[in-house]
């Protein structure tokens, strides 16, 4: 995440960049309190820090289930 900066209406905003990958080259949903973000992989958009957060806890979340999926792959 690039340096926060306020918009107009005193939310914080930061520049992020999702990485485009081989496998997974889809645009990434995000919705934040009946707000909405299409964010496109590959390219640098500036977003409100919630969304950021967001796409962190993804990241986080999706860990959390490969662990998960491993260890269950590994008692069976």
């Amino acid at each position: 995440m690039a340096a926060k900066k306020n918009t107009e209406n005193g939310e914080k905003t930061v520049k992020i960049k999702l990485p485009k990958e081989r496998r997974d080259q889809e645009d990434v949903f995000v919705g934040v309190n009946e707000r909405t973000w299409l964010i496109k992989r590959g390219v640098e958009v500036e977003v409100p820090q919630c969304v950021a957060e967001v796409l962190v806890n993804r990241e986080h979340m999706l860990e959390t289930i490969m662990a998960f999926q491993d260890a269950a792959g590994a008692v069976n």
